[in-house]
């Protein structure tokens, strides 16, 4: 293992290279007649051939055998709590405000595949479009296991515990406060580095994630290129009966290979894995008063075919200063045509400080109102105005066009809060007909 490639974000033309034993990476040419060391030249495609230069993303492979070499056919076999679009239950209702307590460890052995399980999931894997999310429990790594998914790329956000990311294209460690996304194709193998581990993964179907436009924020703020870091070059020649498992239009496959498939030992292009620090999102605000639209916090979108319309948008709630005056902080009462899922990393999230937990998940669905409960409306609506620090907290949000559907799982494995729509109950009226503030 040697060096590392940093400072990088897929879409965008940068085009970067690594190698993890000297001259493996041809120079001028991507498919020489031969290539050093007797490996195999292999390209990995994360768009059509022809999309546009500035949108094209490939990566160049050198490895020890080409990734097509295996002993037997793929036969299809069950994750039962792995779930993908369309899924709709008719005996499940999604229509209406739901959250969910942290998913338990139960102390059951379980890796990458067999910990997962899916809460909600939107659009049609078949198609393309939507995604699903998911809670993961990791407690084992992987043994001579390794998985890849055709559906789409896998956006891992850690909650508890540490996790490594062995990859074709080397090595990526990430824990909580951090993001990974790991790409369509891509193949892997996930490890406990401190355990147990859960989190939350948000399955893309559709367009890959990029960075979201500024307009007039300009160039700088937000999530930065420069802070996307892709993997440790490293290579694995190691010859042990393993097992490949595939996800392909919702269903999962198996087969047998007589060696680790990570053998890449150089490889170029601007297709591959990142992690991002969640610490080095910088967000922006209202600096005299208002309050201004949550997309201000967007740290990636995946795009639709409806501009402006997102087939996936990540947000981030982070700590940050609330100055604007007259103005109320929390987020407002609203209803909106995305559905809007929401994790919780760490600390309190300010529109519902009670009940919305560290591993805690949320939805609210298209067009369904919601916003802060009793508590906060009453706290933000009496509160002495002035600078103040928003601190202890981390949230995300999911957000797509595509209504999101509950999975059994999510309905009726025991995290959901039933009394959850209470928490708006004692709201009160206060309308009296009179003119002026109350």
């Amino acid at each position: 293992t040697k060096g590392t490639v940093e400072g990088y974000m897929p879409g965008f033309g940068n085009d970067f290279e690594t190698e993890a034993l000297p001259g493996a990476l041809p120079q001028g040419m991507n498919s020489p007649q031969k290539c050093n060391y007797g490996l195999y030249g292999e390209q990995l495609s994360g768009t059509a051939f022809t999309a546009p230069s500035h949108q094209n993303e490939r990566t160049w492979c050198y490895r020890i055998r080409p990734s097509v070499k295996h002993t037997h056919r793929f036969k299809k076999i069950d994750l039962p709590l792995w779930k993908s679009a369309p899924l709709i239950d008719p005996d499940i209702i999604s229509l209406g405000q739901y959250r969910w307590d942290p998913v338990e460890h139960t102390g059951q052995a379980l890796t990458w595949l067999t910990g997962m399980r899916t809460m909600v999931t939107a659009g049609d894997v078949n198609t393309q479009t939507g995604m699903a999310s998911h809670v993961y429990l990791v407690t084992e790594s992987m043994k001579d296991d390794y998985f890849f998914s055709a559906d789409g790329e896998l956006l891992v956000v850690p909650q508890e515990g540490r996790l490594r990311f062995c990859t074709e294209l080397g090595i990526i460690d990430i824990a909580p406060q951090e993001i990974a996304i790991l790409p369509r194709g891509l193949v892997y193998r996930a490890e406990v580095l401190e355990g147990p581990c859960r989190g939350f993964v948000c399955e893309n179907y559709g367009q890959k994630f990029q960075l979201p436009g500024r307009g007039p924020i300009g160039a700088n703020c937000m999530a930065n290129r420069r802070d996307f870091k892709t993997p440790v070059a490293a290579f694995e020649d190691r010859e042990a009966p393993s097992t490949v498992t595939a996800k392909w239009c919702g269903q999962f496959h198996e087969t047998k290979i007589g060696h680790s498939p990570l053998d890449v030992v150089a490889w170029h292009g601007n297709y591959c894995p990142v992690k991002y620090d969640l610490k080095t999102y910088c967000p922006v605000g209202a600096i005299l008063f208002d309050h201004p639209d949550p997309s201000i916090f967007t740290v990636l979108t995946a795009p639709s075919g409806i501009e402006g319309t997102a087939n996936i948008d990540f947000a981030l709630f982070r700590e940050r200063w609330m100055v604007a005056e007259n103005t109320f902080r929390p987020p407002w009462y609203h209803k909106n045509v995305m559905s809007e899922l929401m994790g919780n990393i760490y600390g309190i999230y300010d529109a519902k400080p009670k009940g919305f937990v560290p591993g805690g998940m949320s939805l609210h669905n298209c067009m369904l109102p919601h916003g802060p409960d009793q508590q906060a409306f009453e706290g933000a609506s009496n509160a002495k105005l002035g600078p103040e620090k928003l601190d202890n907290t981390m949230s995300f949000m999911i957000e797509t066009r595509f209504p999101q559907h509950l999975t059994p799982f999510a309905a009726t494995a025991g995290h959901l809060q039933e009394d959850y729509i209470d928490c708006w109950g004692s709201l009160e009226k206060k309308f009296d007909g009179t003119p002026g503030v109350k």
